[in-house]
């Protein structure tokens, strides 16, 4: 993988986001990165100058993609005299991932397990990436949807849209386990038919109402009580 990328800089990334994807950020050594992308240690702090400015970069450099490709989607969507529909504006947020995995020059699959990795970790290093950037996407859609969805409150809306990043990460992340549950090869190539399958069914949670009802509380079982004896 690492031999076909001249730059030493490219070759750190590459063996981060590897590395990155396969054991997660916090168990991924930097003597692990520097001796799969055959680099010294002094060769990373003159690239990125610690292991977070590292990590940042390998987000930074899959996820602006992202990132762009979401709004160009949305804005694309808004500059029509048409008010777009529920599930244009989902399709527009879900249906660069697909692109993503399917590209091996954007990362492919690694990328994908990255992102899981991302979720399932959350770290302070790309928390405040995740604040950042990430954040100013989910704004724009979280305004998009409210605007269709004028009966949902806001505050629901956004779990909602939390809930879709969720649902639309686990099944590219995790491949291999969909894979076992499902019985079907899933190959990159079929992340389009992930998100075609997955449309319907977070449209359907979107516009489901919402339920004011506050879960009862079960009350403990009531103590036994054992008869008292007759006095004689």
């Amino acid at each position: 993988m690492t031999s076909l990328i001249d730059s030493t800089k490219d070759r750190i990334l590459a063996a981060a986001e590897e590395l990155f994807a396969r054991t997660g950020v916090a168990r991924t050594s930097l003597r692990a990165i520097t001796a799969l992308a055959r680099v010294n240690l002094a060769a990373v702090n003159y690239h990125f100058g610690s292991k977070e400015g590292l990590v940042e970069e390998v987000y930074r450099r899959r996820l602006e993609p992202l990132n762009r490709a979401r709004l160009a989607n949305l804005e694309q969507l808004q500059r029509r005299r048409r008010k777009p529909s529920l599930e244009e504006i989902l399709e527009a947020f879900m249906s660069p991932v697909a692109s993503l995995a399917r590209d091996p020059a954007q990362g492919g699959p690694t990328v994908m397990r990255l992102l899981g990795q991302t979720h399932a970790e959350a770290e302070a290093p790309y928390k405040s990436y995740f604040a950042g950037e990430y954040k100013r996407v989910l704004d724009r859609y979280h305004a998009a949807l409210c605007r269709v969805l004028p009966e949902i409150p806001p505050a629901d809306v956004r779990w909602r849209l939390q809930f879709l990043v969720g649902a639309l990460t686990y099944p590219v992340a995790e491949r291999q386990l969909v894979e076992l549950v499902s019985g079907e090869s899933m190959s990159p190539d079929n992340v389009s038919q992930v998100v075609h399958r997955l449309l319907p069914f977070v449209t359907a949670g979107f516009r489901a109402p919402v339920s004011h009802a506050k879960p009862r509380r079960r009350r403990p079982p009531a103590r036994a009580t054992t008869p008292r004896k007759r006095q004689e």
